[in-house]
């Protein structure tokens, strides 16, 4: 398959943290989950929030959540996801753009999966609200920037779980942002929703890992151990 030589897209230093982050984050996705089954209320911890209403956010802040909500829409997030793939493969990273398409698809189909299993809901019936499916999609992009970039310039298990987790959490809070302002969702929707891709994505580049072939993602420590072997 392609992308034998391309860097792994989830650095083997990050590998054993992150996946106790991801086990985290389900175990959270799930306990919310079982918290708010059928409710159609804001919850104690959505409350400490001031949540507003449909004419508290107007102007130049509403047209901001407006352009970010669309990007969460299926046409705005296809052609999003689209211009990062091309992208990509100009750069010639097939690797990459699988993960950019693989990993929003399972993070989306997660999120969608939730919802019916969850059942809470928002202005009324059928609104079905927790996680919020906005906010993992753009936590997916900004995870997998975050693990691309990690791998790209090398950077260490420190520096590069920080950059992930920042990365992520910038990503689930501005778009949780523009989904409570716009009233389309609860602050715990958003943190569900953030959760659902940190417990999704790291998987996800696993596997896309193992499907495309063993990565080039430790070419110097390879070389050190070459030059450490003894001649016959």
């Amino acid at each position: 398959m392609t992308g034998r030589s391309e860097p792994a897209v989830l650095p083997h230093s990050l590998r054993a943290w992150l996946g106790a982050v991801a086990v985290v984050a389900a175990v959270v996705v799930g306990a919310l989950g079982v918290l708010f089954a059928g409710h159609s209320e804001p919850g104690r911890v959505d409350r400490w929030f001031v949540l507003p209403t449909e004419d508290s956010v107007q102007g130049p802040l509403r047209r901001v959540a407006l352009v970010l909500d669309f990007l969460g829409e299926p046409a705005g997030s296809t052609m999003l996801v689209a211009a990062i793939v091309v992208c990509c493969l100009l750069l010639r990273r097939p690797r990459a753009a699988a993960l950019f398409v693989v990993g929003a698809v399972v993070a989306v189909g997660t999120t969608t999966l939730l919802k019916h299993v969850v059942g809470r809901t928002i202005h009324g019936p059928g609104n079905l609200s927790y996680p919020s499916g906005h906010t993992t999609f753009f936590t997916a992009l900004a995870l997998v920037l975050a693990l691309l970039a990690t791998g790209r310039l090398g950077l260490g298990r420190t520096v590069g779980m920080s950059l992930v987790l920042a990365a992520s959490l910038v990503g689930a809070a501005v778009m949780g942002w523009a989904e409570v302002a716009l009233g389309a969702h609860y602050p715990t929707d958003a943190l569900g929703g953030w959760c659902t891709a940190l417990a999704v994505v790291p998987a996800t580049a696993w596997l896309v890992d193992r499907l495309a072939g063993r990565p080039a993602d430790r070419p110097v420590q390879r070389m050190a151990d070459a030059g450490r072997r003894e001649p016959r």
